[in-house]
């Protein structure tokens, strides 16, 4: 997104420093102005508790990072109310989403409609969006490998 949207603030987290360092090399390489990335290594579930990330965000976007009611644990921390999260599903998409509603709920969120997308060579995913409506409860995102292992 920062190659289409060059003014574009990013802010990104990775739990692997080995991702981090290679984004900040990849940083340099392109020649991204480093007042607008933020590499952040560490766990979503301590940066989301954090006063100078939780509720900052207008936008969160994650990649293969865990199913949808995990994943808005990790995420809806992170934005402003009406901001949203964009995540890219493949095709256990409806699953996730109905699995999703009460965490979702828990969380402030609201379940938007998917966008549906054929890629060029015929596999289709879905543009999952959830809408922060409320505040997060103060005790969400749980420590570090609680929503994995008890997912709202």
């Amino acid at each position: 997104m920062k190659i289409i949207f060059p003014n574009l603030q990013v802010t990104i987290i990775d739990s692997l420093n080995k991702r981090i360092k290679f984004l900040d090399a990849l940083v340099d390489k392109l020649g991204f102005d480093r007042q607008t990335i933020t590499l952040l290594h560490g766990r979503a579930e301590d940066f989301g508790q954090d006063a100078n990330y939780r509720g900052q965000f207008d936008y969160v976007t994650a990649r293969a990072v865990a199913r949808l009611n995990v994943l808005t644990e990790l995420t809806l921390p992170f934005l402003k109310k009406n901001g949203k999260l964009l995540s890219l599903k493949a095709s256990q998409m409806v699953d996730e989403m109905t699995e999703a509603k009460q965490a979702i709920a828990i969380l402030g969120g609201k379940l938007g409609i998917p966008l549906d997308y054929t890629l060029p060579n015929g596999d289709e995913r879905h543009l999952v969006l959830v809408e922060k409506k409320k505040e997060t409860p103060k005790k969400y995102p749980r420590k570090a490998g609680t929503p994995n292992k008890k997912p709202l």
